[in-house]
């Protein structure tokens, strides 16, 4: 499915030019975006200036402002150097700023659907943080202001199916555009700041976490490889009438049950089969493992309802509470089926379980393994910390700051120990995870660009006080968990954060299914035998040359200061309010060379947004759920 990126009223005409349109497009196509992502691509556009216009708006010269120092350039100049790469004498000057990733800027364009992005858009300008982004863009825009810059993204829009930074300037209703570079490089910082906080960690977490080689693990035993038992699987669809919730869980068993009951909890925008690799890696040596859908956060439901539905629907706060009873609903009639005659009798062991959630799901297995929701800390968050500062997780939890003051408790007892895969923490539990009493197994990839691993889960990694490990994948993303065959769907195709999956990340898969067992063999009688491949050599051995592991019990002092550097003691600071005023130029300079040299830039992919969130976490072909969903 393509896309594309452009205004027209119902009836299918253009919209006035130099107007933000009031009436909704209606799509025409099942929805595949969601607000967490929309909001990083749309900051990313207003700050990077992904615009086109007619032009007839067009501004010949842009100014750029650097304290008391400003330089002007026809913007003729600039397409010579987008169109050739060739710096022109004119822009000389400035040549040491202009990186290839700078250049390509100047070139890149983006597509998105003409039927949505106006209802994404007036969303955003109408909410308080879209009024912190038109303020944020009218300081580095001197001489602008909210509405103008409304006005010039419309007339940018109009009739055009790309975004591209020389087209903004042309739209732009006057002859010369300001640019105040300090303002622009504050922006640039915030929305950058989870990609280069992660990279600056990922050497000190490789180098601090290695251990040497000596341990030995059991002759005979390789848990990466599957068991020896047959496994089978059923689908039930159950029924919360309660809560009026249909809910499929897939069930993986095998003739010989033994062991716990191991729930899988998708993340968002995915479903039950996300880690079906693994569910029948368990199930084959006796585990009995129970695959849900949550029919509130799920690919399906989004499919579905996202039609003509408002941006702030598309994750309603009530689901924070659902998904965490859905486990609860689950156990609950399992139980009940463990006693009835039929295949499943007998092999549901729902008083011993292990929790394993991805993203999303990672928040729900804390939730009822004891972590208490914080609406109230929460909202403080969301409230202090701009859109552009926003990581696509943040977008997420922030939807569940509109739940009522007070902790809640999800906590069900039949909950032995969990495993939080790329789990989405930062300030859900009001950075206190002492409810957890449960050991607890949490893996962090340092390529993440959905989940950030410093505040999603490193820092939550040190508010646990019970049993707990930390598995960190240094070379990993968000999405290499996935099962092999996602490789082509539109996960593989996301176009905003690059993925590493497919054979790429064999060895992270390798991982999952060697580590899942050996946790979940801590319930069994082979706990002895199993606890070996639970050690820091052991998994460092599973590394190869795309994908590093380390394992720990506790960071370690070094790490635990870069935490506290990189995070500056308060990261939800409002960058206005810097202390100091050291010179513009300097720090500007600075920015621009010293951080591109310690650090790469994040890995934005130009192209289509065809997907969105949910491209990057839909696990496969989304028609063919769809209509499973539906029988």
């Amino acid at each position: 499915m393509k896309s594309w990126l452009g205004w027209r009223n119902d009836n299918g005409s253009k919209f006035p030019e130099g107007t933000i349109a009031r009436d909704r497009a209606k799509a025409q196509k099942p929805f595949q975006s969601s607000i967490p992502l929309f909001g990083s691509v749309a900051a990313l556009l207003f700050s990077l200036g992904y615009w086109i216009a007619p032009s007839a708006w067009a501004a010949e010269r842009l100014t750029v402002r650097a304290g008391l120092f400003e330089h002007s350039v026809e913007v003729k100049s600039l397409e010579h150097l987008a169109k050739t790469g060739e710096v022109p004498s004119s822009l000389k000057s400035y040549e040491f700023l202009l990186t290839p990733t700078i250049k390509q800027a100047f070139t890149k364009s983006l597509h998105v659907d003409s039927a949505l992005i106006e209802p994404l858009l007036a969303d955003l300008f109408s909410s308080p943080d879209g009024e912190k982004l038109l303020d944020q863009l009218s300081k580095a825009l001197p001489g602008t202001d909210a509405q103008r810059i409304k006005d010039t993204f419309s007339l940018a829009l109009h009739g055009r199916d790309a975004l591209n930074f020389l087209s903004f300037i042309r739209a732009y209703p006057d002859a010369n555009l300001t640019v105040d570079l300090a303002e622009v490089a504050k922006i640039a910082v915030q929305l950058n700041a989870s990609a280069w906080q992660n990279q600056m960690m990922s050497p000190r977490l490789e180098r601090d976490l290695r251990v040497e080689a000596n341990e030995n693990v059991p002759l005979g035993i390789d848990p990466t490889v599957s068991g020896n038992e047959a496994v089978s699987m059923v689908t039930l669809r159950l029924k919360d009438g309660t809560r009026q919730r249909n809910i499929p869980v897939d069930i993986y068993y095998s003739s010989n049950t033994r062991g716990p009951l191991v729930v899988i909890s998708h993340g968002f925008a995915a479903d039950r089969k996300f880690l079906r690799y693994l569910a029948r890696h368990l199930a084959s040596y006796g585990m009995t493992v129970a695959a849900l859908d949550h029919p509130g956060s799920n690919i399906a439901v989004l499919v579905k309802k996202a039609l003509g539905m408002r941006v702030s629907q598309l994750l309603p706060a009530s689901e924070f509470i659902d998904r965490p009873q859905d486990i609860s609903f689950l156990l609950d009639r399992l139980e009940i089926l463990n006693r009835r005659k039929g295949v499943l009798k007998g092999k549901l062991n729902v008083r011993q379980v292990t929790v394993i959630g991805h993203s999303y799901g990672g928040y729900t297995a804390l939730a009822v393994a004891g972590a208490e929701l914080n609406p109230k800390a929460l909202r403080s968050f969301c409230q202090a910390v701009s859109l552009l500062q926003r990581s696509p997780a943040d977008w997420l939890q922030c939807a569940a700051s509109e739940l009522p003051y007070g902790r809640r408790q999800f906590r069900d007892p039949r909950v032995a120990q969990v495993i939080a895969f790329n789990p989405i923490i930062g300030n859900l539990f009001g950075n206190d995870l002492s409810g957890v009493k449960v050991p607890t197994l949490m893996v962090s990839s340092s390529g993440d660009g959905i989940t950030p691993t410093i505040s999603h889960q490193l820092q939550p990694f040190q508010q646990l006080s019970g049993e707990k490990y930390l598995l960190v994948a240094i070379g990993a993303t968000h999405m290499s968990l996935t099962d092999i065959s996602n490789l082509n769907s539109t996960v593989g195709q996301s176009t905003l954060v690059q993925e590493v999956m497919g054979k790429d990340a064999e060895s992270m898969r390798q991982m999952a299914k060697a580590i899942a067992l050996a946790f979940v063999e801590q319930l069994t009688p082979a706990a002895p035998t199993y606890r070996p491949f639970l050690s820091p050599a052991y998994v460092q051995s599973l590394s190869d040359e795309k994908i590093t592991f380390r394992l720990a019990r506790e960071l370690p002092p070094t790490v635990d200061a870069w935490l506290s550097v990189l995070n500056l003691g308060n990261r939800y600071a409002d960058s206005d309010k810097s202390e100091g005023k050291p010179s513009i130029l300097k720090a500007i300079q600075g920015y621009f060379i010293n951080a591109r040299e310690m650090i790469s830039p994040p890995a934005y992919c130009s192209g289509q947004l065809d997907r969105l969130f949910t491209g990057l976490l839909n696990t496969y072909d989304s028609d063919r759920y769809y209509w499973d969903s539906l029988a």
